[in-house]
């Protein structure tokens, strides 16, 4: 069992936003006992810490879902630090009434996708890609949360 070092931190005016516990059970889900121990830090904005995040460091003028910053530990350390998320909650709370999905499953899917990304997964090419959305979805599913890569029915 992954023991799990969670720091949230809550910096969004929106007051909607899943509970420690919830993104708790989402990072686990992703790290799926691949370490005895992990740390990491998701901190929850809104737009403007978003955009500021993703222009300096991505070179995006615009706010986005999910940011990811793999800690930078030198080899000879053994220190349990994952690294940090950054989500943004109105991007997150919009994407999902725009794919007509629950605001909870669209949570948990920036969580998840956040975290295999530290993890070391990435999409930058198509077989990357491919592996990682795999895994999203067979993780979501796990957490009984439809495939968020197919569009979801809207609900009335």
């Amino acid at each position: 069992m992954t023991e799990l070092l969670l720091d949230v931190q809550r910096a969004s005016r929106c007051t909607d936003l899943p509970t420690d516990d919830q993104i708790r059970h989402w990072v686990l889900a992703a790290v799926r006992d691949r370490l005895d121990t992990v740390e990491l830090t998701v901190r929850i904005v809104d737009e403007e810490e978003s955009q500021q995040l993703n222009h300096q460091y991505r070179g995006k003028d615009k706010p986005t879902n999910v940011l990811s910053f793999p800690a930078e530990i030198p080899e000879d350390l053994d220190l349990p630090l994952l690294g940090d998320l950054v989500i943004c909650a109105p991007v997150v709370a919009s994407e999902a009434q725009q794919q007509h999905k629950p605001a909870a499953a669209h949570w948990a899917h920036m969580v998840v996708h956040g975290t295999l990304h530290l993890l070391g997964y990435d999409h930058i090419d198509d077989s990357d890609a491919e592996v990682m959305e795999s895994l999203e979805t067979e993780l979501l599913a796990g957490l009984g949360i439809a495939d968020p890569y197919q569009p979801a029915e809207k609900q009335d």
